[in-house]
């Protein structure tokens, strides 16, 4: 029997699963945390992935394998030095350090400039913002760097030794064209610093173009007897909508520590407002996103002052009936980057003496819906997408109150996968569709990705009101901003 290994490295952990080639069935499954990072500086040290995924692989007691895919976090800045060391801890998507510079960045460029050379419009988590911010505050480790890579070309080149990336993750950098797939080093020489940028940058490979086998340095740091054939792999999104089999007409909604809202598109996307970030996907087509900053640590704070598990968190919020209380929560607890507001924080608003724990609780998750779902609204106007249903995946789709929430707010019925590891299922399709010669589509038939259950909304919900007055909320000015 072949398998293969799909690898999931985010931000919290790296999760793991061995699947069968021929009908996707899971062999086994491994698990390890990454060290904890929070904005506005938020960083990691790339070597702590490496062990992560170490660990993770052996805990699956699986030592041969016959290919490999990795997925990463999107955006995060990987700096080796002309040895390979890594020359200081990565830079990850949610640190909001590089605010200032993406800001001058857009005013100089413009926001439509932007959008028409890359597709999107640069925000703190974009690897260009912090590469400007690091030629401002440590010029001389930019100096230093003869290689920048994303978080999952940092792993694969771990394992096999190359420098090399893919359209997917690459479109998530600020200085990467989706439309043509080419680097576009004129923007890094003008925002950040003089070259040479060719020389610094990964090979882009393409969906289905194998980066080569595991060096023998990586399969024994892995543990594995077998030596690998390798995946190009993707940023972590990328691989969901694999891991989904996201079709047309289908939304996805990725409840992690961010929020993400994204769906595969035949044209490439620009977004002068910023709200819509034009990425590539993981097939040769694009993936339209809109990401929040704030998503599933907001019901886990709420939880926490009030002294309930997040399970019961959920059960208390299914204890109010919606649109009951004033109470609006605000969940912009760590700034936000969709709008893009990094100075903000969270507000609880419409409180009085009446108020309840349940109330409190559904505004937790009405709050966190009500922002992914705006991104909804934004991404359905940039690109005309009619959805017909939306996917909930990512740590927080087994919550019923964000199953509840979701469905109810948005009036469209919520599919919830059977399968929790979407972006490590989304990397095993791409490692096995390479191995086996198969189209992604028919990996992802034949492996009866997509199906689960359907929550329908409840049709007596007050949504447009209750997302009225979330938006009235949302639009007053927190401490901390101007």
């Amino acid at each position: 029997m072949a398998v293969v290994l799909g690898v999931d490295s985010s931000t919290q952990s790296t999760k793991v699963e061995i699947r069968d080639v021929d009908d996707g069935t899971v062999v086994a499954t491994g698990r390890a945390p990454h060290p904890p990072a929070r904005p506005p500086r938020s960083e990691q040290p790339p070597g702590g992935w490496w062990d992560a995924l170490r660990a993770a692989v052996a805990a699956t007691g699986c030592r041969s394998v016959d290919a490999v895919a990795i997925a990463a976090q999107q955006h995060g800045m990987v700096l080796l030095d002309r040895r390979g060391g890594v020359l200081r801890d990565a830079k990850l998507w949610n640190d909001t350090e590089s605010a200032p510079q993406a800001a001058a960045m857009t005013r100089q460029l413009t926001p439509e400039g932007w959008a028409q050379a890359v597709g999107s419009v640069p925000l703190a988590a974009f690897t260009i913002a912090k590469l400007a911010w690091l030629a401002a505050t440590e010029p001389e480790v930019l100096a230093d760097a003869a290689c920048v890579l994303l978080p999952h070309d940092y792993l694969d080149h771990r394992l096999t030794g190359a420098l090399a990336t893919d359209r997917g993750d690459a479109s998530g950098t600020g200085y990467f064209d989706p439309v043509t797939g080419r680097w576009r080093t004129d923007l890094l020489e003008r925002f950040v610093a003089a070259g040479p940028w060719e020389a610094r940058l990964p090979e882009v490979l393409g969906p289905l173009e194998p980066i080569g086998l595991a060096s023998d340095a990586g399969r024994d740091a892995l543990g594995l007897r077998s030596n690998p054939l390798v995946g190009p792999g993707t940023g972590d999104n990328m691989a969901a909508a694999l891991g989904i089999a996201l079709g047309p007409g289908d939304v996805a909604v990725s409840l992690g520590t961010s929020g993400t809202v994204f769906a595969v598109h035949p044209q490439p996307t620009q977004d002068p407002s910023g709200a819509v970030a034009g990425f590539a996907d993981a097939s040769g087509a694009f993936l339209p996103l809109v990401c929040t900053l704030n998503a599933t640590r907001v019901t886990a704070t709420v939880a926490g002052w009030l002294g309930v598990s997040e399970d019961q968190l959920s059960r208390l919020a299914a204890g109010a009936a919606p649109g009951a209380s004033r109470a609006v929560l605000v969940p912009y607890f760590d700034g936000e980057r969709t709008p893009n507001r990094p100075g903000a924080s969270g507000t609880l608003v419409g409180l009085d003496t009446a108020t309840t724990r349940e109330q409190i609780a559904r505004a937790a998750f009405d709050g966190v819906a009500c922002g992914l779902l705006d991104g909804l609204d934004a991404l359905v106007g940039a690109t005309g997408i009619a959805p017909r249903r939306i996917f909930l995946v990512g740590g927080g789709a087994r919550s019923s109150g964000y199953q509840r929430a979701v469905a109810d707010l948005s009036g469209l019925p919520v599919v919830v996968p059977r399968h929790d590891e979407h972006v490590a299922a989304g990397a095993c399709v791409q490692a096995a569709a390479i191995l086996s010669g198969r189209s992604l589509a028919q990996t992802q038939q034949d492996w009866s990705l997509g199906e689960g259950t359907t929550v329908a909304p409840d049709t007596e919900v007050d949504r447009l009101g209750l997302r009225d007055r979330y938006r009235a909320a949302a639009a007053r000015p927190g401490p901390g901003e101007a």
